[in-house]
């Protein structure tokens, strides 16, 4: 069986080894040590100032808007996973969604400023696998309408654009440390900013709203254990070797299907692409469904990620996105992984090939 994703780890010997010493401590929540210190380790690599180690990304997001004081309508993408707009949901905000470019399948920056009204209060963005937005049209429009900015970097780790960490700007940006991620801590995610003053006041959020009898504001619980901290500690060093080697499995996909109707979304900034996914694109969604039946007869399982547009959620206003809608409907995620054998790929490509 192949599945969609695998998640990486490291020696079950170097684990042991890592998480031995909570045995003593007796240390394992409330930013201990080895949360301290993997912060500390992230920051440094991704030279960014003002990072929290939360227990998931979309806590991650919900604590943003929180601690932004949005409200309203906040403008975002419908082509990202749900828990970009559910955040927005379950923080009391309304969803506007704006259509997304055909190439990045990143929100289209030159179509946001017809959807801001006098309600709206932010802009929140998806980098999509990774590939940056429109940053500076982004930022520009924020600035004339006096908006705040949310990234959301769930698939973004270690991506670089313009020689900076991708994390470096809007006003605050999230990651998800989630297993199926290519950087994880089991469960986990990050928030980063470039305000002191924020960063005080989403630590607080993260921790219930007080700091040890001082109650300041009403929080919620986002902290992590040692042991998720720990298994981060051990996955970070192998963290250049690990996307090395999807880089390879990237590259073989690409040579393998290179003769073939599909197509890819592209990156502004390929020197800084983390490789994080292999999205494909099919001529049809016929054709996407029938590579993902035939291919899961022979237990190879893909995804159709991202599926359904966000704009056709159940619980949402539908409010029309047709080239988010179309790509949705035909796009796959294919197997990808630092260990994927060459072999597969091949058996996988191969596959593809007699049913598009």
């Amino acid at each position: 069986m192949i599945n969609v994703t695998r998640t990486y780890l490291p020696s079950f010997e170097a684990y042991c080894e890592k998480i031995k010493p909570l045995w003593e401590t007796r240390w394992l929540t409330n930013r201990g040590a080895y949360a301290l210190d993997l912060e500390k380790q992230l920051k440094q690599k991704l030279n960014v100032n003002h990072m929290l180690y939360v227990n998931n990304g979309m806590v991650a997001l919900q604590i943003a808007i929180k601690a932004l004081g949005l409200k309203g309508d906040i403008i975002t993408t419908p082509f990202s996973y749900v828990a970009t707009t559910g955040a927005i949901i379950w923080e009391g905000c309304n969803p506007v969604f704006v259509d997304i470019e055909e190439n990045t399948f990143c929100i289209d920056a030159d179509k946001i400023e017809a959807a801001i009204t006098p309600d709206t209060s932010a802009i929140i963005a998806t980098h999509v696998f990774g590939f940056p937005c429109n940053i500076e049209k982004i930022q520009e429009i924020a600035e004339k309408y006096n908006l705040k900015v949310i990234y959301d970097g769930a698939h973004a780790f270690n991506s670089f654009y313009d020689g900076n960490s991708i994390f470096s700007y809007g006003d605050v940006s999230i990651c998800s440390f989630h297993a199926t991620k290519l950087f994880h801590t089991i469960e986990g995610g990050a928030i980063v900013c470039n305000d002191p003053a924020l960063e005080e006041k989403i630590l607080l959020f993260h921790q219930f709203g007080h700091l040890y009898d001082d109650y300041k504001e009403m929080g919620i619980n986002a902290k992590v254990s040692e042991l998720h901290a720990a298994m981060g500690l051990c996955v970070f060093p192998l963290i250049d070797e690990i996307i090395e080697k999807r880089k390879f499995v990237f590259e073989k996909y690409k040579q393998e299907l290179k003769d073939l109707p599909v197509s890819y979304p592209t990156t502004r900034d390929l020197e800084g692409y983390n490789y994080a996914y292999f999205p494909v694109l099919f001529e049809s969604e016929e054709v996407a469904l029938r590579v993902k039946s035939q291919l899961q007869i022979e237990q190879i399982f893909c995804r159709r990620y991202f599926y359904p547009s966000l704009n056709n959620l159940p619980y949402v206003e539908y409010q029309a996105c047709p080239i988010s809608e179309d790509i949705s409907s035909r796009i796959l995620c294919l197997p990808f992984y630092p260990d994927l054998e060459e072999s597969d790929i091949v058996l996988i490509s191969n596959l593809i090939a007699k049913n598009v």
